[in-house]
């Protein structure tokens, strides 16, 4: 018997991606972000969408949003309650739903990532309260919305779908956690397709209380730099459109990429730092690479979690120095938050669409803010644009509380 998806009887289905979208602070879509991407162009900008003339840092990743949105079979008062997170997700949605050429399914699991949700909505509650505690008009809207599901099902009604609904709020590494998690299903035969993906938007809340914290950059967001001093904030979303190999060949879909191996792990050393050495980020890279039944030799290029931070940088320099062994000194490392900032619960499912990009552009993306690298990173820090011949790549993604996730993509031909 011939099996043309190479997938031998009883073993576990291969997962491709047939659609990708992206939204951040470099742009709308594919094209755009390539674009900014691939040069290592810095998209952060004074924040207009709340005051923080009271904050240390006033920058950001702020997206422009369009004026029109792919609202699809929303209805009119559905539309005029969208907050700013239903907009970035609707709109990375779309693309990637119009590249895959699905057609709407009464069973099709959704799987969202996110840290700060309808944070929006919640503010603007709050907000209210203050200035009139007795006036109740629009609340129980907002209550209602404000809850992480409601992002949601509103995608699900904008294309006119129905099915399981997960949302993974694991700090940082949510994203990373959905998109893995699908991967899951689809590769344990539970589904034959996976809609996944991160969204995050700015909210004051959020900002205030990473600057309160002095986590963000009061100079410029430099991953693995030895003098870095925080992160930055940015807003986003990525949406992947997964499905197993079979089905995507039986429906003569375009294969934009496969998902190879995922791996999570979890450290209890501390609520906001990550252990000096890396021990969760080690285990979840040693994961996903071995179910990907690949060695540190063949990933040609790691787009690193690299908040700017100085814990964070220095433990997931000393995890790639551990798991990687002699190979670490040819091993290309980059981290893509120097563009676009943090997007939180959005960063994992975004930075694995740009190894997708460079899996299929073969290019690797700068940290071009890097100035003098630390000594700790034994590996070459990508500083300028570079063609490269790529053919796996991994991307880490690690959260406050010490969870831990990592993706391996492969590239498709």
């Amino acid at each position: 018997m011939l099996f043309p998806s190479s997938q031998r009887p009883g073993s576990p289905c291969r997962v491709v991606i047939t659609g990708a979208g992206i939204v951040t602070s470099l742009g709308l879509g594919w094209a755009a972000n390539a674009q900014g991407f691939r040069s290592g162009r810095v998209a952060l900008k004074p924040v207009t969408l709340f005051d923080v003339s009271r904050q240390r840092v006033k920058t950001a990743g702020e997206v422009a949003l369009p004026a029109g949105l792919p609202l699809k079979r929303l209805s009119r008062k559905q539309a005029n309650r969208l907050d700013r997170a239903t907009m970035l997700l609707l709109l990375a949605a779309e693309e990637a739903w119009r590249q895959s050429g699905w057609s709407p399914s009464h069973n099709l699991p959704l799987v969202l990532g996110t840290t700060s949700g309808g944070m929006g909505l919640g503010e603007a509650y709050y907000r209210q309260t203050l200035r009139t505690p007795h006036g109740h008009r629009q609340q129980s809207t907002r209550v209602l919305h404000y809850q992480a599901q409601s992002q949601a099902l509103t995608l699900a009604d904008a294309f006119d779908f129905s099915g399981p609904i997960t949302i993974i709020a694991n700090a940082c590494a949510s994203g990373a956690n959905a998109i893995g998690h699908a991967w899951e299903l689809l590769r344990s035969g539970a589904s034959e397709r996976v809609l996944a993906g991160g969204f995050d938007a700015l909210s004051q809340m959020v900002f205030a209380g990473f600057d309160s914290l002095q986590a963000l950059s009061t100079t410029h967001c430099r991953p693995f730099d030895a003098h870095r001093d925080g992160l930055a904030l940015g807003e986003g979303a990525a949406v992947l459109t997964l499905e197993t190999l079979d089905h995507a060949l039986q429906r003569n879909a375009e294969i934009l990429g496969e998902i190879v191996g995922y791996g999570a792990a979890l450290d209890i050393h501390h609520l906001t730092q990550p252990h000096p050495q890396g021990d969760a980020a080690l285990a979840s890279m040693t994961a996903a690479t071995k179910v990907a039944g690949l060695s540190p030799e063949a990933i040609h290029y790691i787009n690193a979690h690299g908040t700017g931070t100085p814990m964070n940088d220095g433990a997931e320099a000393n995890a790639i120095r551990r798991w990687a062994g002699p190979r670490v000194s040819t091993l290309p490392v980059s981290s893509t938050k120097s563009s676009i900032g943090h997007l939180l619960g959005a960063a994992g499912a975004v930075e694995t669409v740009i190894c997708l990009m460079t899996l299929r552009e073969q290019w690797l993306p700068p940290t071009s803010t890097l100035q003098e690298p630390d000594p700790v990173c034994l590996f070459p820090v990508v500083r300028e644009p570079t063609d490269a011949r790529v053919e796996h790549v991994l991307t880490n993604s690690f959260g406050f509380g010490g969870a831990n996730a990592s993706l391996i993509l492969r590239r498709w031909s």
